[in-house]
Formats: C-alpha cells, sequence, structure tokens
C-alpha cells in the first residue's frame, strides 16, 4: 500500500484531528510513515489562527512540496483551519497542492488522499457544525501522555478571534463517549491525560439539560487509571465554586489551571467581548489560590489592541507584578481579516506592539525566576520524558509544566528511570526557565 505522511500545526486541538485522519488512513491501508522523503502522498494539517499562523502553513506546505519535484511523493494534501479560511484562494495561488479538506471535511481524508496519489484535484468544504465529532485516533503524543478533546468549535466571538468562523459553534462531545475514549487511552498506559476545547468550562451547556457538566466529567475521569488529570483554557467568568472544589479536592487533578485572561483593562476587554476586568479578575485569583494550596496559574495575554493608552498597558504590567501569575504566553495583536477588532480605529503600530510585549516577557521573566528559586531544595514528583543528549540529563515536567508550553526538570539519575515514570526529584538551582536537581534515592 501507499505510505503517507502528515504535518500536524499549530494548537493540541488540532493535533487530535491529525491522529482521527491518521486512524481513517491506516484503517484504509495506508502506510504511516514520519519520513516525508518516503511519502506517497504528504498532508499538512494548517494552523489559521493569527499572522505567524499562516505564515509557518504556507512554508510548511512549500517544503513539503518539493518532495514531490525532487522525490518520490505523489500528491500533496492539506487540510485544517487555514483551508478553511483559504479555499478559493489556497487552489490558485498554490498549485503545488492537490487535494484540500476543510475542517468540516475530516472524513474525507482517505478521499483526498487517494485523489491527490491519482494525480486528480479534489477539495472537501463539508459543513463545519455537522463535522464527525468521534472516531478513533493514531495518537502523535508519547504513550503516556494523550489530550482529551471534549468539544469542538465556539462560540464565544471574541471581537479579535477568528476561531469561531473555522472551526463553527460551540459542541460538546456525549460523556459517555468521552469516557469510552478516556477509558481506552488509560488501558493504552496513558499517566497524564490533559482535558481541552475552545472553552472547557462551557462544556455540556448545548447537550440536553444545558448545564455545566464539566466538575461531573472530571470526577468520572478521575475515577480512571489516570496519575495526572490537566485541565486547559478555563474561561475566568466560567469557573464555579462547584469546579474549584472538584479541582482541591480530587488529587489526580493537577494544581495548575490555564486561564486565559487576555487583557485586565475593562474597556479594552469590552471591544474584545471578552469579560471581567482587573477587580474581577484579582479575586478570582485569590479565591483560587485561597482554596487550592499549590496552585500554578497560566494565563495568555493580547497587547496592542487597537486604542490601547499607555496607562491601560501599564496597568496590565502592574497587574501581573501583583498577582505573580507563574505562566504568561503574551501576543502582539494581529488585525486578522473577518475579525471586528482589525476594522476598530486606533491601529497601534508594530514597534509600539513589539515593545509592549517585550516589557511584558521581561516582567514574567523576573516572576519565573521567583517561582523556580522558591523550588530550590524541595522534592517534587516529575513525569520523565526520557534522556537529554544535549544536557546529559534525565528530562521531565513537573506538575507546574504543561506540554511544550512551560519549562522541564533536568535530572541526574543513577536508576536510569524510563519515559513515562514517575520520580522524586531534589530541586537543586535553576536552569533559565528550567529546572536542575537529583532523583532521590530508592526512587
Amino acid at each position: 500500500m501507499p505510505k503517507i505522511g502528515l504535518i500536524s500545526l499549530g494548537c493540541a486541538k488540532n493535533l487530535v484531528d491529525s491522529e482521527h485522519m491518521l486512524a481513517r488512513l491506516r484503517a484504509a491501508g495506508w502506510e504511516i510513515t514520519e519520513d516525508m522523503g518516503e511519502a506517497d502522498v504528504g498532508v499538512v494539517n494548517t494552523c489559521g489562527f493569527i499572522e505567524a499562523a499562516k505564515s509557518e502553513a504556507i512554508e510548511t506546505i512549500l517544503d513539503v512540496a518539493q518532495y514531490k519535484q525532487r522525490g518520490r511523493m505523489k500528491g500533496l494534501v492539506v487540510t485544517g483551519c487555514m483551508v478553511q479560511r483559504y479555499a478559493e484562494e489556497m487552489k490558485t495561488e498554490l498549485p503545488e497542492i492537490d487535494a484540500l479538506c476543510g475542517t468540516g471535511s475530516y472524513e474525507n481524508i482517505v478521499d483526498a488522499a487517494s485523489a491527490a496519489f491519482g494525480g486528480h484535484k479534489a477539495a472537501y468544504m463539508a459543513d463545519m457544525a455537522a463535522a464527525a465529532l468521534e472516531g478513533d485516533r493514531d495518537r502523535l503524543t508519547p504513550p503516556y501522555t494523550a489530550y482529551l478533546k471534549i468539544a469542538e468549535g465556539c462560540s464565544n466571538r471574541c471581537g479579535f478571534c477568528i476561531i469561531p468562523q473555522l472551526r463553527g459553534p460551540f459542541r460538546s462531545r456525549e460523556m459517555d463517549a468521552l469516557l469510552s475514549e478516556a477509558r481506552a487511552l488509560a488501558d493504552a498506559g496513558v499517566k497524564e491525560l490533559i482535558v481541552i476545547a475552545q472553552d472547557t468550562t462551557r462544556y455540556g451547556v448545548d447537550l440536553p439539560g444545558r448545564r455545566r457538566l464539566l466538575p461531573t466529567l472530571l470526577r468520572r475521569l478521575c475515577a480512571l487509571d489516570f496519575r495526572w488529570v490537566r485541565l486547559h483554557y478555563l474561561y475566568p467568568d466560567q469557573i464555579t465554586d462547584e469546579l474549584i472544589d472538584v479541582i482541591a479536592a480530587e488529587p489526580k487533578i493537577v494544581k495548575y489551571l490555564d486561564i486565559p485572561l487576555q487583557h485586565v483593562s475593562r474597556r479594552i476587554l469590552r471591544a474584545m467581548h471578552r469579560p471581567g476586568d482587573e477587580a474581577a479578575f484579582d479575586a478570582l485569583i485569590a479565591r483560587l489560590r485561597q482554596r487550592i494550596p499549590g496552585l500554578v496559574l497560566r494565563t495568555s495575554l493580547i497587547v496592542g489592541l487597537p486604542g490601547e493608552t499607555e496607562e491601560e498597558f501599564a496597568a496590565l504590567c502592574t497587574f501581573l507584578q501583583r498577582t505573580k501569575i507563574e505562566r504568561v504566553g503574551v501576543f502582539e495583536f494581529s488585525p486578522e481579516e473577518g475579525t471586528e477588532a482589525a476594522t476598530l480605529p486606533g491601529q497601534i503600530d508594530a514597534q509600539t506592539k513589539a515593545a509592549r510585549r517585550l516589557i511584558v516577557e521581561e516582567l514574567q521573566s523576573g516572576v519565573l525566576d521567583d517561582y523556580n528559586t522558591a523550588r530550590h531544595g524541595e522534592t517534587m514528583e516529575v513525569l520523565c520524558e526520557g534522556f537529554d543528549d544535549a544536557q546529559q540529563l534525565w528530562v521531565g515536567r513537573t506538575y507546574a509544566d504543561s506540554v511544550e508550553v512551560d519549562g522541564h526538570v533536568y535530572f541526574a539519575s543513577d536508576s536510569a528511570p524510563q519515559a513515562g515514570d514517575f520520580v522524586s526529584v531534589r530541586i537543586t538551582e535553576s536552569l533559565g526557565p528550567d529546572l536542575l536537581g537529583v532523583q532521590q534515592k530508592g526512587e
């Protein structure tokens, strides 16, 4: 049978889509290869969220297309958010592409691959809202870590965000299907389950009964054989007392929460169509830290939204210094066509946006240094991810470090742990954003 290779770009939710496509291809008899030089057909699953992601997608598409010119590759398939957004433009401006699949058409990946392999042009652009939410997965994560996507799409309509136009409205998966998938992941040896959606806290609001079902789902996930259950993308206005109680009470839920705030200025947040303000976020963070000991927070912020004043930016910086949020991803506003924010007056120049991003990154570097220094001398549970040849040390993550977005712990060991093992490591010093340590005897 022909071989197929796939490159997945963008977020973890996109990665899960890639896993579904690979499972369909394998079931249809395609052989999966990690080497594009061996592939008869290449697939690029794109992100189309912001300008940088679009540029990366185009570069990757052109790189893979080179295998058609100088190698055995006969066809190129492009899927994902960028296709959903720019299918017609891609047909004319990227003739290297043979077949396209939008975000409602992942079920057509076998047809698309077959068309491309046969030298035919094809495009599959089904209704996003009717896309299948279930299916087998050929996982691309390490054996010990997996994502569980509990919903698709988004109905929030943030002023800066194009996602609802690329993914459709928010659609929760049925709980029984989620638990069946999670049980299979646990049986396969997954130890860290990462629960994701565009807006995880709204899980269940579109199902019969229209209730927020995340606390119920989490209790049932914690009854399965996972060591860590990690939560990403909790909207600040949807964090209920019941949810906080479950997070605090369940030992398997790691005390690490990803809560995208985006800003603290009430005026800027309303321009974004986002909830909250500085006072509300102060109160939420205080409540979370009081009720969940050891809590580590991650947030995402946007600087340079049209009309953002120096005073509003200064207030954001003061908030970060005061609250000491441990993990922060800061992004320059990207005026995406089709979004309301792209048409707002008072667009801020690129130099100012870059300067503000660098200021936040510098502030956050100090917060992270303080957090890491406070860990010196502490013994922490670390999920080993293998041996790092560059450092000549084993490497892993604590509960405070999520996959790819946070730091690592590098540690010496006499026992040669395996990837997927949980070990106790005494932290001795910092190494930039990372920590150094020694595995404790007997572990």
